[in-house]
């Protein structure tokens, strides 16, 4: 049997020249759909080094044939380039920590979804209603998380108040998966900065004093 960087060196070969390859491309009915990049390849190559080590049986008892191998990481990959490679990582450390089992596709791609509660972040439609209804300035307003705001500043918020929810929803949806998935690998995301007060405020004149300044204009231009 080859060993194990072996294998990973030719899935990896293979996922990348699939990737070259692929006939496929994002269109605008595929907002969800990302190519992959070497940061996604290296992080699905690692996420099943690390099966092979957790569930070292059951990883050669599944994985025995390299051809079916590189299939499955094409798979995988296809599906789990809508995620940062830092949540891919993330993803497989957390199916490890909870199951004894090698994982599933969809195991993994929940795994990978995490709980965005958990971190005080909206669920997306409550975050879209959020960022539609809020005034302007919107740098000004009380989030419930600085990634609403990030997600609706990155959509535009003009295309938000003027389009209707089933062409705005999507892309709002696909701007705050990113924010949330920046938020739940341990970043921080800035607050909006409020827009600052004007120093001074000028107080308007009295009638008395726009007449006065009326009669000077007239008479500097001997009218």
């Amino acid at each position: 049997m080859q060993d194990s960087k072996t294998l990973l060196d030719q899935a990896q070969r293979a996922i990348a020249a699939s990737s070259r390859t692929s006939p496929t491309e994002a269109g605008p009915a595929e907002q969800s759909r990302r190519a992959a990049t070497d940061g996604h390849i290296d992080a699905l190559n690692e996420a099943f080094a690390l099966f092979r080590i957790n569930y070292h049986n059951q990883y050669y008892k599944a994985y025995s044939d390299t051809q079916v191998l590189n299939q499955i990481k094409k798979l995988w990959l296809d599906s789990l380039t809508r995620f940062e490679p830092d949540t891919i990582r993330r993803g497989a450390r957390k199916v490890i920590e909870e199951s004894e089992f090698l994982p599933t596709l969809n195991r993994m791609m929940r795994a990978c979804q995490g709980d965005p509660t958990e971190f005080g972040l909206p669920d997306a439609h409550s975050a879209y209603v959020e960022a539609c209804r809020a005034p302007s300035p919107k740098a000004a307003q009380r989030w419930s998380h600085p990634a609403v705001y990030h997600a609706g500043l990155a959509s535009d918020w003009f295309f938000l108040a003027s389009s209707a929810e089933k062409v705005a929803f999507p892309v709002f949806e696909r701007h705050y998966q990113r924010f949330c998935e920046q938020v739940m690998n341990g970043a921080e995301l800035p607050l909006p900065q409020a827009p600052a007060l004007p120093e001074t405020t000028e107080t308007p004149l009295s009638a008395d004093e726009n007449h006065q300044r009326l009669e000077a204009l007239r008479r500097e231009l001997d009218l």
